[in-house]
């Protein structure tokens, strides 16, 4: 793998050429790759892979036994490419930019809630976080009107590193209970939404808040008694 996969260089990316390194009934692996592998509570991307001689359908993304290495799982029966093939990898790009709308959304969820994060879940029609509040219910309506006013703020979203020593002096930075940071040995991968959140996040995200569009708050649920579970949406889904 290279040491920066193409689906964390450019998270816009749809499409990326790659060689076969291995294929067998588990998956398969390239040497590069568009496909985030499931984590984080993102789901890994669906597509295709295609070569010259033929084409398999992929259902999931999976992380695989080494740093930064995806195994493409194909949908069903489906033919492998050989070993050494040089294919294109494409993602279900409609799929992907709803996820990198929904995870950016999460984050500024995040921000404006004071709890912990408990868990959460990025989906493409409906994505969640569960706080700890201590028993306290956030209005919804406010929630939602916030929200919508930090997207339409159009605040820039970038990634960039600190060093694992740094981020031990900043335990604040660290919302989330329930997942690790992403680290990469002497560094973790922080996402940075400008003037608002900055948290450890190894997923995919859009370029600015604007790209997220509409947002609307869904149910609130109290999960135990201190938990609060909030769903979200995208306006037009």
């Amino acid at each position: 793998m290279t040491s920066e996969p193409a689906f964390r260089a450019d998270a816009h990316a749809d499409r990326c050429t790659a060689e076969v390194v291995a294929a067998d009934a588990d998956g398969i692996r390239l040497s590069d790759t568009v496909f985030y592998p499931e984590g984080g509570g993102q789901p890994g991307d669906t597509g295709w892979l295609s070569w010259d001689g033929g084409t398999t359908a992929i259902g999931d993304a999976k992380k695989a036994d080494a740093p930064d290495a995806v195994l493409h799982v194909p949908d069903g029966d489906q033919p492998l490419p050989p070993p050494g093939a040089h294919v294109t990898a494409t993602i279900d790009w409609t799929r992907r930019h709803r996820l990198m709308r929904m995870h950016t959304a999460l984050h500024l969820l995040c921000s404006v809630i004071d709890g912990d994060v408990t868990g959460g879940q990025v989906g493409p029609e409906k994505s969640r976080l569960d706080f700890n509040l201590g028993g306290e219910h956030p209005d919804k309506e406010a929630l939602n009107e916030t929200l919508n006013r930090l997207v339409g703020e159009d605040h820039p979203v970038r990634a960039r590193a600190i060093a694992v020593e740094e981020l031990a002096r900043q335990p604040e930075l660290v919302r989330t209970m329930s997942v690790q940071p992403p680290s990469s040995g002497e560094s973790v991968r922080l996402i940075e939404i400008e003037g608002v959140d900055l948290q450890p996040c190894g997923g995919t995200h859009v370029a600015s808040t604007a790209e997220i569009g509409p947002l609307r708050v869904g149910k609130i649920e109290s999960k135990g008694r201190q938990n609060r579970r909030i769903n979200l949406h995208l306006a037009e889904g």
